[in-house]
């Protein structure tokens, strides 16, 4: 059997020279990074979530590149060039997760926000990512070629070869593109319908709060479409578990409680499923995540011991350590199979974790600092690694960072409570350790995505990686002033002794001070013990009595602002889950109990011979995200039956084609829809919601539109011809005029 590798030709023939690493395709890919990461990040304090931004980077540097060749004359940019914009300009949307994930839970506990802190974190974490992924590359993207997917890498090296082709192909993609925006952007942006659609499943004694949900996202239907059906299989088994089995069955025994289940903060039988889910199903998928990651990295330690090794061994090479030679290709290597040299990779790390031990990052004694250090070098390479083999799978979209980042902080905290480390202040310090790692891990991920791009056309990678890695540096810098704009425009500063706290405080261990209104203050930082005190920072007097309040523009639960007008505050989920976390261990309260349920249930998905990782995904995430997946892959399922496809034909088939369109275009429309949140009155203007009939919130049901767009996909996948080798092209020219 010959191994893919050694068959597989990219776009780009590796004797080919073009363009590729110039200052045009830099600047704009950074610029866009900046752009596309200030609107993610937005997006998700908004809502709690991003969009992948390289299918959308990636057309827009085809659109722009061609208008200015048009309007000015110019050079027409090469394919590589155009990938170039797209490697560099992805970052800014994997830092703004990473960022927006964690940095808002020191608010939550009560912590001022230092610019220097978020950017040190930004850039550190944004850094380390890409340097730990470079050692990776050849086990993920080279060996396992053919065997892990990369949907959206996979669909965005597409948008950028129908890009440059034309033909039938194009007008594939290019059909998927605007069906995909048209759909998004009059869901989301004029809400025509819903977002999302859930049925309660009713009228069976001792069977409730069982919720079957779907959100009508062209681009989960078309992720479904090119991951296939048995993966899109196993992901909505682990979403069925969840919303069918976990959530009704502790609904089941927890009914009859009459008083909380920890960590619940009222009665089970008073909540709803969601609540239920939020408060102990997500311990148990977060549990399931980190252990099916772990099992998935020790599947895949031979090939990246030998990636390791291979690279150890280009130590020998002396003319490979210089960039200049790189581009010469003096030692031999293929163009398209150069990275960064080993010899700097492991600098710039060893640079980065020295920053991080000399920051205000992590305790000042030497003990803690090399703790620290060496936990983030540890938890920052296993899960650069987890996140890098999920992204394979299932796209950077769908990669549940958010369970690597609850798993980051599990171990760290417990570190910490063996050290002894339980004072507040390790609570900071825990919070900014899991944020470099969740920030690595995020665009370790995105990296891969990126040099699977770049491996399908052609690149060369250590161009690429130099790229990404000015992209990132800028957009994480940034990013910081962003976050702290964003939360000082939204914070509440407030006397009323109605939104003050009713306690007296032990002015005897507070230490910090504040002048306001000429009155010098103590600074208090209440923990989640404090009852009838909201984590917030408090200034209060010599007597103890809370005589300020500042409640952040971020997690804040104060509806007005500082001058008393009206004001919706950002309140995105996963910091508030952080926050809990660091509570709950430093005070002992974690449960533990779901969390290994959760670690067990992985071990023994895998023991039956599923992929853990897959399945605990699906676990993780609401069954709502995963059945339009699963959709997507039974659509995939008998277009391949019908048409008789081979696995090489299903990957270049009008479905395939179709489908990266639907992902590319809904997610450039959900940037444009992020713009309209910003712009809350141009978006009131656009929502047609308010315009439905008395008693209705929207014009159309969900469930039908979406059927509607499903039945698109399979008709265009069964019926459209597939393109010839010609159109496809498995080379290009030297030079693009």
């Amino acid at each position: 059997m010959v191994h893919p590798e050694a068959t597989f030709q990219p776009h780009v023939p590796d004797d080919s020279q073009m363009p590729e690493l110039t200052v045009r395709a830099v600047v704009l890919g950074s610029l866009l990074g900046v752009v596309f990461g200030a609107s993610s990040l937005y997006l998700f304090l908004k809502v709690g979530m991003t969009v992948s931004a390289s299918i959308p980077v990636a057309v827009l540097a085809i659109t722009i590149f061609r208008g200015l060749s048009k309007a000015f004359q110019l050079r027409r940019a090469t394919i590589l060039e155009n990938n170039i914009v797209q490697t560099a300009g992805s970052a800014g949307e994997s830092i703004a997760f990473g960022v927006g994930a964690t940095m808002p839970a020191l608010m939550l506990l009560g912590y001022d926000l230092e610019w220097s802190r978020v950017m040190l974190v930004s850039v550190l974490g944004g850094l380390l990512g890409i340097l730990m992924m470079i050692p990776l590359r050849r086990a993920f993207i080279v060996k396992q070629h053919g065997v892990l997917p990369y949907p959206e890498g996979t669909a965005c090296a597409k948008v950028l070869i129908v890009g440059e082709q034309g033909g039938s192909n194009a007008r594939t993609v290019f059909l998927g593109f605007g069906l995909g925006a048209a759909y998004n952007l009059l869901m989301k942006g004029l809400k025509l319908w819903p977002g999302e659609w859930s049925k309660a499943i009713t009228g069976v004694k001792g069977y409730s709060k069982a919720v079957v949900g779907l959100e009508p996202d062209p681009t989960l239907l078309g992720v479904g479409y090119i991951i296939g059906p048995r993966v899109a299989s196993i992901m909505v088994g682990g979403g069925m578990l969840t919303a069918l089995m976990l959530i009704p069955l502790i609904s089941l025994f927890g009914d009859g409680l009459t008083s909380p289940l920890p960590p619940g903060k009222t009665t089970i039988s008073a909540m709803s499923a969601r609540q239920i889910g939020g408060t102990y199903v997500r311990y148990i998928g977060a549990g399931a995540v980190a252990t099916g990651g772990i099992l998935s990295m020790l599947n895949a330690l031979p090939l990246i011991i030998a990636s390791i090794a291979g690279s150890f061994r280009s130590l020998g090479k002396g003319d490979e350590t210089r960039l200049d030679e790189l581009e010469n290709g003096r030692d031999g290597v293929p163009r398209t199979d150069r990275d960064i040299p080993i010899p700097l990779v492991f600098l710039g790390v060893l640079g980065l974790i020295a920053a991080i031990a000399s920051s205000h990052l992590i305790p000042t004694d030497p003990v803690g600092r090399i703790a620290g250090a060496l936990m983030i070098v540890l938890f920052g390479f296993l899960f650069v690694t987890v996140s890098s083999r999920i992204t394979g799978v299932i796209g950077s979209s769908s990669n549940p960072i958010s369970g690597m980042t609850i798993a980051t902080l599990l171990l760290t905290c417990v570190v910490f409570v063996m050290l002894g480390w339980v004072g507040p202040e390790y609570r900071l310090i825990a919070l900014s350790i899991a944020g470099i790692v969740c920030i690595a891990s995020s665009n370790g991920g995105t990296t891969s995505q990126d040099l699977k791009t770049g491996y399908l056309v052609g690149a060369t990678p250590w161009k690429q990686q130099v790229a990404i890695l000015v992209g990132a540096l800028l957009s994480a810098v940034v990013m910081g002033g962003t976050l702290l704009w964003l939360n000082d425009a939204y914070t509440t500063r407030t006397s009323r002794p109605e939104d003050l706290p009713k306690i007296v405080v032990d002015v005897s261990t507070l230490t910090e001070t504040e002048t306001f209104d000429g009155k010098e203050l103590k600074v208090w930082h209440p923990s989640k013990s404090d009852e009838g005190a909201p984590l917030a920072k408090y200034l209060v007097d010599e007597a103890g009595h809370v005589q300020v309040g500042f409640d952040p523009g971020i997690g804040g639960r104060l509806n007005y602002s500082s001058s008393g007008a009206p004001i919706k505050k950002f309140s995105p989920p996963q910091p508030e889950m952080f926050a809990t976390i660091i509570d709950g261990i430093m005070a002992g309260s974690l449960p533990w109990g779901l969390v290994i349920l959760g670690s067990v249930l992985a071990i023994v998905v895998q023991l039956a011979g599923v992929s853990s990782l897959a399945f605990a995904v699906g676990v993780y995430l609401p069954l709502s995200t995963t059945l339009p997946i699963f959709v997507g892959g039974l659509i995939r399922l008998v277009v391949d039956r019908v048409r008789k496809f081979s696995a090489e034909d299903s990957d270049t088939s009008p479905g395939t084609m179709l489908s990266t369109g639907l992902i590319a275009g809904s997610s450039l429309a959900g940037i444009v829809v992020a713009l309209l949140i910003v712009f809350e009155d141009v978006g009131k203007k656009l929502d047609f919601s308010t315009l439905t009939p008395s008693g209705e919130e929207f014009l159309l049901p969900a469930l039908p539109t979406f059927a509607i767009l499903a039945a698109a996909l399979l008709f265009v996948a069964l019926t459209g011809k597939r393109p010839g080798v010609e159109e496809v092209g498995k080379g290009a020219p030297d030079q693009l005029d």
